[in-house]
């Protein structure tokens, strides 16, 4: 019994396996390729597939979704002959499971081979500075000779990146003092433009401040013109409303005469011919006043027959001898100098 038994679990054993072998599950975004006695027979898509075992075996699992491979740093010499490291990042997805299986025996290798070569023939075209600012056309050359070459091979390069692009420490270094010098050119050229603005400002305030200044000083000139000449007015219409006589003219001369010789710088001063005429007339006017050596003053007034009515509002009337009444004064025409406003 016991060498039957031990058939019996090896069969158990056998089928069990055989039954493993002959399920086979694919997860999806993935493809198997199946060889059957070592020759392509069909790929496996995702799912519940069956294959006959112990005669058909899976040869290779690939993932159909998008890889992403990054390359190490590669020197390329640029036409200028300097020496630049890139990185470099591969964007692809296996379109034929057979094609990549079998046309090709390592396609991450072949693919970082041909971008190592691609790269140098395009970076050696260029100097260092269309090297670093010429990303995308660098790009767009990779990826269009990659994806020419990799078509035969099943495998789609969708993107192709450069990580970085390091120039040699001397050319750094030069590179950061050019850069240095440029931002101090520009911080000059700035500061020079603001002190320009500020001094052109600054004129134009001044200019303006100088022309206001003139304008207030011209309507002040006006104004004290305009004042000036309202007093001249009043006074001249004063005078000749009050009727002033030689005597009170006389006076207000005599008044004037010691602000003649007001002043530290005055030594000597002229005394005009007119003094001697109103010292006469004031002269009268004080004996006339005190009655000394002249006719009484009494005798100077008119007799009430010949006195002018004076009217408050406009002053006295003349007197028409005749009738002996007043007749309406008539102010004579006068004409006052024109001041220009």
């Amino acid at each position: 019994m016991e060498p039957v038994l031990i058939v019996l679990i090896v069969l158990v054993v056998v089928a069990f396996i055989a039954l493993i072998k002959t399920i086979q599950v694919i997860p999806q975004a993935s493809a198997a390729i199946v060889e059957r006695f070592g020759r392509y027979t069909r790929t496996l898509s995702a799912g519940l597939n069956i294959v006959v075992p112990f005669i058909d075996t899976i040869r290779n699992r690939i993932d159909l979704r998008e890889q992403v491979v990054p390359f190490p740093p590669q020197p390329v010499i640029t036409s200028d002959n300097l020496v630049v490291n890139i990185d470099t990042v591969i964007y692809y997805q296996v379109t034929d499971p057979r094609a990549a299986t079998y046309e090709v025996a390592s396609y991450i290798q072949a693919i970082e081979q041909l971008t190592v070569t691609t790269l140098r023939n395009i970076i050696g075209s260029m100097d260092l500075e269309s090297t670093l600012t010429s990303r995308e056309v660098i790009n767009a050359g990779l990826r269009g000779v990659l994806d020419e070459a990799t078509g035969r091979w099943g495998i789609r390069v969708n993107r192709v990146e450069l990580k970085a692009i390091e120039p040699p420490t001397s050319i750094q270094d030069s590179m950061e003092k050019q850069m240095r010098a440029d931002r101090d050119k520009r911080a000059a050229i700035l500061t020079a433009e603001g002190a320009r603005q500020a001094q052109i400002l600054r004129a134009e305030g001044e200019k303006q401040a100088a022309v206001l200044q003139a304008e207030g000083e011209a309507q002040a000139a006006v104004l004290k013109a305009d004042g000036e000449a309202a007093a001249i007015r009043t006074v001249f219409e004063a005078i000749h409303e009050g009727d002033a006589d030689q005597k009170l003219l006389a006076y207000q001369y005599l008044q004037t005469l010691p602000e003649l010789a007001k002043g530290d710088a005055n030594k000597l001063w002229i005394i005009p011919s007119e003094v001697g005429d109103a010292l006469k007339g004031l002269g009268g006017a004080f004996q006339g006043v005190t009655g000394g050596g002249g006719a009484p003053a009494a005798a100077a007034v008119p007799p009430p027959a010949a006195r002018v009515p004076v009217d408050p509002a406009t002053g006295p009337r003349p007197v028409d001898t005749e009738n002996k009444t007043a007749r309406p004064r008539v102010e004579p025409t006068r004409e006052y100098p024109k001041i220009d406003e």
